[in-house]
């Protein structure tokens, strides 16, 4: 969300400290293994092969994809053909993964909350 919020905050950043627009980060994430998950239910969301269900982030990269180039040249950023430079960000695709995102988490905390409840109950049979 973070990395979601900054992307729209600098969608019209055309001048950053390292030069040209600002540049459209994006998280990378990777599958993750804990051969011993701490909560015992979790284990029913394994693969067959043993291995825990989920991704985990392991770094933010730049967007290789080309700034957008918007014929303004009146603007101070301005190119000697009158082009500006501005950031490779789309805000409605930003949009949609922050609702993604949202949506993702709510999930997740759903069924983390059912299984605990479930292993609240099954504490519960033997009175």
């Amino acid at each position: 969300m973070d990395v979601i919020s900054n992307n729209i905050a600098n969608a019209n950043t055309t001048r950053t400290m390292e030069g040209g627009p600002y540049v459209r980060q994006r998280v990378v994430f990777a599958p993750r293994f804990d051969p011993t998950p701490a909560f015992a239910p979790l284990q029913a969301m394994m693969t067959p092969e043993g291995l825990p269900v989920g991704v985990r982030a392991v770094g933010i990269e730049k967007d290789p994809s080309p700034p957008k180039m918007v014929y303004d040249p009146g603007h101070p950023d301005a190119n000697a053909e009158g082009y500006v430079a501005y950031p490779n960000v789309n805000t409605v695709n930003e949009m949609v993964d922050m609702i993604s995102a949202t949506r993702a988490y709510e999930a997740n905390i759903t069924a983390f909350n059912a299984t605990k409840s479930m292993a609240l109950q099954a504490l519960t049979i033997g009175k």
